[in-house]
């Protein structure tokens, strides 16, 4: 059993570690979405759009685990670049959809060896990224884990 002062150590911590990778996980991905005109929020943004569009913002937001003011940012620069485009609903004015542009939708070629280099990167293969991920999952909480499911 640990001492009692051993359980207040910054190393021993589980925010310290949890803040620690997330910061490594960006700078790792960094260098692999710059040569695609990518930051880490906009590559998550195109991959939730590549599985599904067009997704409202609300249901984008959802997805990401984002707040729908920090995400509108990230859309308009992907619509700046001609990835997406913004339309509201005909039915439901208040909807704003968010569409893959045909460039948009080829960029998706062009990311399909964004995991290998990931993998590359991190010197893990692909069962150990996997327990991680799974791992975070479940400690992120139910509603992380089951959009996943």
């Amino acid at each position: 059993m640990e001492r009692s002062e051993d359980l207040l150590k910054l190393e021993n911590q589980l925010c310290f570690a949890v803040v620690t990778a997330a910061r490594n996980v960006v700078s790792i991905y960094r260098p692999v979405l710059e040569p695609l005109g990518l930051t880490h929020p906009q590559y998550l943004v195109m991959l939730a759009l590549w599985e599904r569009a067009p997704r409202s913002l609300g249901e984008l937001a959802e997805e990401l685990a984002m707040e729908p003011a920090t995400l509108s940012p990230i859309v308009k620069r992907l619509e700046g670049q001609g990835r997406v485009s913004r339309r509201r609903r005909a039915a439901d004015e208040r909807m704003l959809d968010i569409e893959l542009t045909a460039t948009g939708r080829a960029l998706r070629e062009d990311a399909l060896d964004v995991p290998r280099q990931i993998l590359a990167r991190t010197g893990m293969d692909v069962s150990e990224v996997a327990a991680l991920r799974d791992a975070l999952v479940r400690f992120a909480g139910s509603g992380v884990a089951s959009r996943t499911r």
